[in-house]
């Protein structure tokens, strides 16, 4: 029995020697990084910024001039359900992983059998058995486990991504939300001042037309302002409320506006908050995207699966064994010596229909997609840096246009009002003025707007966003 224990154990080192050989081979083709289909440079050169990088700055760098924004993003980190999701899908693929690194390793299970049937003499017979056991351990001399590992690694890789792009994507969104809401405000106010300046106004033009100083044409042009600058007052307060339900569908709780925690107060309306970040050169910058990673390591995950698909057109072995102690009688099972049984099986595909060829098809085509995709994402990413880029380098002039407008426009009014008061100038004029007024001031909000959310795009399409 001795000899045979010190067969059994050659034998399993030998396995294991082989095993070892076998999984250091793959039949996946070797990996390449395709090449980025987009120009070396952006249409817009970037500017020589001083200052670290987008993916360098944690976003706290970014948000924390305003620390209303600074606690919502932490509330949407915490309760966002999409960022949930990713995040519960790194552990699916982390699992699967572990599933995948656990088929190179034989499973060893404790083995009881106790047997009694009849014998040629017509006594019952018994046998009992106990010890370890290996079923069906295959000997990955193809590396099809080896491959299939690879892909669940490349597949959790690839997760990993996909909860930091969430990541980055929820806190410009919630960004774009926050200062979205602070622009409805701004607006409603302003034309909640233009409201009241315009009723005063018909009730002046009303008392002037029941006097017959003024024509029934001023009096009804005073009203059309007014219903006007009501209606505009009553679609930005709806449209506050819209982007007030986008933003608590974004921190995945309710606004906590009272006690015991409230937000902190509203930072001023301010359209340089946020400053600009380093572009640097389109390879550098499109690396560092953690949807572009995504791509690729789904791309090398649909390569490795090509060796899985190969690995099937050669034999599988399998090993099935087991030692331990064996008895006709229970009370004396541990004390007859060892036994043992060792049983290599080789499977090899003859006739299959064809599918082995359909499914090494199948894993090319995918593989091919996946390449495509990792394309895509490449150009996606450098259109982004190039809008980004491209609103930088023309909304600063815009909104200097935009505010002299302003400016200009209110000093008209001022005039205009000067004017009518004084008798040169007609109440038509005055209402003209202050359509004017109020649509440069809308634009000059909508501008300032504009250039906030651009700077934000700017930093995710660069790649920020992640860190504490």
């Amino acid at each position: 029995m001795k000899g045979r224990s010190h067969h059994v154990l050659a034998s399993t080192a030998a396995v294991a020697a082989l095993t070892v050989l076998g999984a250091c081979s793959s039949l996946a083709p070797p990996y390449q990084t395709p090449a980025a289909p987009v120009a070396t440079q952006f249409p817009v050169a970037p500017p020589s910024d001083a200052g670290p990088a987008a993916t360098e700055r944690p976003w706290r760098s970014f948000f924390g001039a305003d620390a209303r924004l600074v606690q919502l993003i932490d509330l949407a980190l915490r309760n966002n359900r999409d960022l949930r999701v990713a995040v519960l899908n790194i552990e699916t693929a982390r699992a699967q992983l572990g599933l995948r690194e656990a088929d190179q390793w034989p499973t060893v299970n404790a083995v009881a059998t106790a047997t009694r049937q009849p014998g040629a003499s017509g006594r019952i017979s018994s046998t009992y058995t106990a010890g370890l056991a290996i079923s069906a351990w295959e000997l990955d001399f193809f590396g099809r486990v080896r491959s299939a590992t690879d892909v669940a690694l490349a597949q959790l890789a690839a997760t990993t991504d996909a909860r930091e792009a969430a990541h980055t994507a929820l806190i410009a969104a919630v960004a774009n939300a926050h200062f979205a809401l602070a622009a409805d405000d701004e607006l409603i106010a302003l034309t909640r001042a233009a409201l009241t300046s315009r009723d005063e106004s018909l009730r002046l033009m009303r008392l002037r037309f029941d006097n017959g100083a003024s024509s029934e044409l001023d009096w009804r042009a005073a009203q059309t302002a007014v219903e006007a600058a009501r209606g505009a007052l009553i679609a930005f307060e709806r449209q506050r409320l819209l982007d007030r339900n986008a933003l608590v569908l974004l921190i995945g709780q309710p606004l906590p506006e009272g006690r015991p925690d409230p937000l902190p107060a509203r930072a001023a309306w301010n359209p340089q908050l946020l400053a600009d970040v380093p572009a640097g050169l389109p390879p550098e910058v499109l690396l560092a995207r953690p949807d572009v990673r995504q791509a690729e390591n789904a791309l090398r995950a649909a390569n490795a699966n090509i060796g899985v698909a190969r690995a099937a057109f050669w034999p599988r072995i399998t090993l099935t064994g087991s030692i331990g102690a064996a008895s006709t009688e229970l009370s004396q099972l541990f004390s007859n010596g060892m036994a043992w049984s060792f049983a290599p099986q080789l499977l090899a595909p003859i006739f299959d229909a064809g599918r082995n060829r359909a499914s090494l098809a199948l894993t090319q085509a995918q593989r091919d997609i996946a390449v495509a995709q990792y394309e895509r994402a490449v150009q996606a990413a450098f259109r982004d840096v190039a809008d980004a880029l491209a609103g930088r380098a023309t909304l600063s002039e815009q909104l200097a246009s935009a505010r002299t407008l302003a400016e200009a426009e209110g000093q008209r009014y001022k005039l205009t009002e000067l004017r009518l008061r004084n008798g040169i100038a007609s109440s038509l004029e005055l209402l003209d003025a202050q359509r004017s007024l109020l649509s440069a001031q809308q634009q000059r909000l909508q501008t300032e707007l504009a250039l906030l959310q651009n700077r934000i795009a700017a930093y995710r399409a660069l790649g920020g966003g992640w860190g504490p």
